[in-house]
């Protein structure tokens, strides 16, 4: 590697590296040290690259060899054992619970003679959050730190013979310098409700036009028209029956949706022991019984929506859940941003407004890195007239801010 003080090294278990010294590179700001005046810090908590996010995903067994995702973590050292940057790392065999698709690539890939698998993926397993994926601690050292981490995923990639490296769901300014580094750019969108100062709901709903705040006013009455409650459940008040409910409603819509679900209930028990002062469950309750339910977990700057499911079909109870609560909930805590996961065009009618996501891919083979390029050079430039088209149908009052204003 290209330094004589500093050395970088691999684990294959978050459980090898020291909690304190992981977090110091994933949430300085959340750490002993100051809150550093970094392009880099565009949040102040992210509560996905926390070493005991991370942990509770392979701890679990969900995210492990036998399932695909071998642990790879890049550590960047001094000579005395200082982790000056880390980048959560993975040997797939498979693509997925990514949620930036590259079946099409492997598919294309395989059929004319290569080996897509395994490759890496630097990113957090089954979390569509964007947030910074090159974790760097704040200091003198910052920049050769975060240089020796890329080259260190160059090498290792190398070293496993993987046919490519993606960073996804990684800040812009690290998809700008990926791309500097002569990674591929790729975007997509979601859609991320932002408080412009609105107080409360009530607050919210008065910037919206008069036809769009009377159809969520419908909304929200008729999804608690079966007598159903709702209940906001985090910190000491969750336990192992909320667990045993959840994971019921998390079973359901994973085995509609796409078959296996992609995390084992053990994930959730050790979510609540280690984080439970950063989980949100949003329970739906009708006669005495759990029917629904929302997982969120919460940062120093957002909510962020991860899984729902339910055991009973209500109209609108979907969107109560998982949006109208979240955005309850945010307001009352102060909170200006609410990301309510992948995909979901429907969110845009409820407040939610659309975003560009960011991902940066290295592809070893010239050939299926040329083709890769320019399919990434015309998504780029659809991706870039959807948000703009979406932009210009939100349910808001002409005038009102929008995003990037």
């Amino acid at each position: 590697m290209p330094s004589a003080d500093l050395t970088i090294r691999i684990a294959r278990s978050l459980a090898e590296i020291d909690p304190a010294k992981w977090d110091a590179c994933a949430n300085p700001a959340d750490s002993d040290s100051q809150q550093p005046d970094s392009k880099y810090q565009e949040e102040r908590f992210n509560p996905f690259i926390t070493h005991a996010f991370l942990n509770c995903c392979e701890a679990s067994g969900s995210a492990i060899a036998k399932t695909g995702w071998g642990g790879a973590h890049l550590l960047v050292e001094t000579a005395e054992g200082e982790l000056l940057a880390c980048a959560p790392c993975y040997v797939k065999t498979h693509s997925y619970g990514e949620y930036v698709f590259d079946h099409g690539w492997a598919d294309a890939y395989e059929r004319a003679g290569g080996n897509y698998y395994p490759k890496l993926q630097v990113c957090v397993p089954f979390t569509p959050a964007p947030g910074r994926r090159l974790l760097v601690k704040p200091g003198a050292q910052e920049a050769k730190a975060r240089a020796m981490l890329i080259a260190g995923l160059d090498a290792l990639m190398e070293k496993t013979s993987a046919s490519s490296a993606h960073v996804t769901f990684c800040t812009k300014q690290e998809y700008e310098d990926l791309g500097e580094r002569d990674f591929l750019k790729r975007t997509n969108k979601q859609f991320h409700f932002f408080d412009r100062g609105y107080g409360d709901f009530e607050g919210f709903l008065n910037s919206l036009a008069s036809r769009k705040r009377k159809a969520i006013r419908r909304e929200r009455k008729d999804a608690l028209a079966s007598g159903i409650e709702i209940e906001w459940v985090t910190g000491k008040d969750l336990s192992e029956a909320h667990w045993d409910a959840f994971f019921e409603f998390y079973m359901d819509t994973g085995q509609r949706k796409w078959g296996t679900p992609y995390l084992n209930r053990r994930f959730f028990s050790l979510l609540g022991q280690t984080m439970a002062e950063r989980v949100l469950l949003i329970m739906a309750k009708r006669e005495g019984r759990y029917i629904a339910g929302a997982l969120n977990l919460i940062g120093d700057d957002a909510l962020y929506g991860r899984n729902w499911g339910c055991v009973e079909e209500h109209p609108f109870l979907h969107f109560e859940v998982c949006y109208y609560q979240a955005i309850d909930f945010a307001l009352s805590r102060g909170l200006k941003r609410v990301e309510a996961g992948a995909q979901g065009e429907h969110k845009l009618l409820r407040g939610y407004e659309p975003v560009e996501t960011y991902s940066a891919h290295r592809i070893a083979d010239p050939r299926l890195e040329q083709a890769v390029a320019e399919f990434l050079r015309h998504e780029r430039a659809q991706i870039e007239q959807v948000i703009e088209a979406y932009a210009e149908h939100t349910p808001f009052r002409k005038g009102e801010l929008q995003q990037g204003e």
